[in-house]
């Protein structure tokens, strides 16, 4: 399977998230889906990231993974371009890889994974990249879930 990256708005990315871009004008902009936990019991985290290898294009994976119970955010201190990938849930279960789709967002967006969304590891492709990763976490195997899909390819435009 082939996917093709398309710019990431925040009107093609609604089904799964929220994208996180910094104002163009002076002021605060609030991302309310930013936060949301499922879990009572499980508390905030904050993480940081550094990635100093890019992936080589055309990406090819057949990894996918979800935080059923919490949404995850991305947002760059440093970056380049990187890749968001992401699949609806499958009438079995698991991700449905015949639906993904795949966004190349720019270096100064972030975007938030709605809780329970699949979506591709984090994954740059021009420079190595600086980021801020927010969840809810309690500990248990319900804070992250990777699994195998059939192996797909992501294409730059």
């Amino acid at each position: 399977m082939i996917l093709r990256a398309e710019p990431l708005t925040s009107a093609a990315f609604l089904a799964f998230g929220e994208v996180i871009e910094c104002p163009s004008v002076p002021g605060r902009t609030y991302f309310e889906d930013a936060l949301a936990n499922l879990r009572p019991q499980a508390r905030p985290s904050i993480s940081l990231t550094v990635k100093d290898k890019a992936a080589a294009m055309p990406l090819r994976s057949t990894t996918m993974e979800r935080h059923e119970f919490s949404s995850q955010s991305f947002i760059p201190q440093q970056a380049g371009r990187w890749l968001v990938i992401v699949a609806p849930h499958a009438k079995g279960g698991g991700p449905d890889m015949a639906r993904a789709r795949a966004f190349l967002a720019g270096p100064m967006q972030g975007v938030t994974f709605g809780a329970n969304v699949w979506h591709h590891p984090f994954t740059i492709i021009d420079a190595p990249a600086r980021f801020v990763i927010t969840m809810w976490r309690d500990g248990t195997k319900g804070d992250e879930e990777f699994v195998e899909v059939p192996e797909f390819t992501v294409e730059l435009p």
